[in-house]
């Protein structure tokens, strides 16, 4: 009984109300291994929402969706949902999601630096960050739900940016069961060309969060006369299983 009364006064503190714990009737999350929350789990949450704070992730305000191939094995794809911090105008650091809902899963992380930062990076660790041009062109890489205009500018200011990613959760179950994270972490790439991301996988993003590729990608042409070469446009040429095409402005800087 007085762990009862302790844990409802701490819900309390969270609520402004005198509450009453009982046991929660909501199921596990889909797709996760383990019990529902608890009685403790639910009080605890309750009471550090207003007790503790959270602000390293107030920050993380700005929302990308694209996707990634994992650089050891480009047929193994993940839809990314990115939720950012933009520390500066040269480094942003995202958290990865394999959705957009409360019960989305944490799949990975990504840097995304400026050319500038990237150019000043020792030749051995370049070979972990992959080009974005393709990604912005193409107009595979979204931010649902802002005004065009704003979306535009955003891309504009991630032209030959690079980002390195990992993902240490692949939920989309292609590696096996998907409900703990199970093996190492993978490191992602990008896509360079027509053709190699799975048709399918964006077709369903787009419906998921209203979006059109190809009008995303017809609105992004001035951006092209902006594209510099990339240094890893071509890390993954000729690994994919069907033809794939060129686009204008993604265009590989040096081979590595």
């Amino acid at each position: 009984m007085k762990k009862i009364t302790w844990l409802s006064m701490l819900a309390a503190a969270g609520t402004g109300l005198v509450m009453t714990v009982k046991r929660s009737q909501s199921s596990a999350p889909q797709g996760v291994a383990g019990d529902r929350k608890g009685i403790i789990t639910h009080a605890l949450e309750a009471g550090a929402r207003t007790l503790q704070k959270t602000a390293p992730l107030n920050r993380f305000n700005v929302y990308l969706v694209g996707f990634h191939p994992m650089k050891e094995d480009p047929q193994h794809q993940m839809e990314a949902h990115h939720y950012c911090h933009q520390m500066n105008e040269d480094f942003a650091q995202c958290i990865l999601f394999d959705g957009n809902g409360p019960e989305a899963r944490l799949t990975g992380i990504e840097y995304i630096v400026s050319e500038k930062l990237f150019q000043s990076l020792p030749e051995d660790e370049k070979q972990y960050w992959h080009p974005h041009n393709f990604e912005i062109l193409s107009g595979q890489l979204v931010a649902p739900a802002i005004p065009e205009i704003a979306e535009h500018e955003l891309m504009l200011l991630k032209m030959n940016s690079y980002g390195k990613t990992w993902h240490v959760w692949d939920t989309s179950g292609r590696s096996g069961p998907s409900n703990i994270p199970l093996g190492p972490p993978m490191l992602a790439w990008s896509f360079n060309r027509d053709g190699e991301a799975d048709e399918d996988m964006i077709l369903s993003r787009d419906r998921q969060v209203g979006v059109s590729t190809s009008d995303k990608r017809r609105h992004r042409q001035d951006l092209v006369r902006l594209a510099h070469p990339q240094c890893g446009v071509a890390s993954l040429y000729g690994k994919f299983a069907g033809p794939t095409e060129p686009i204008p402005g993604v265009v590989e800087a040096s081979s590595r």
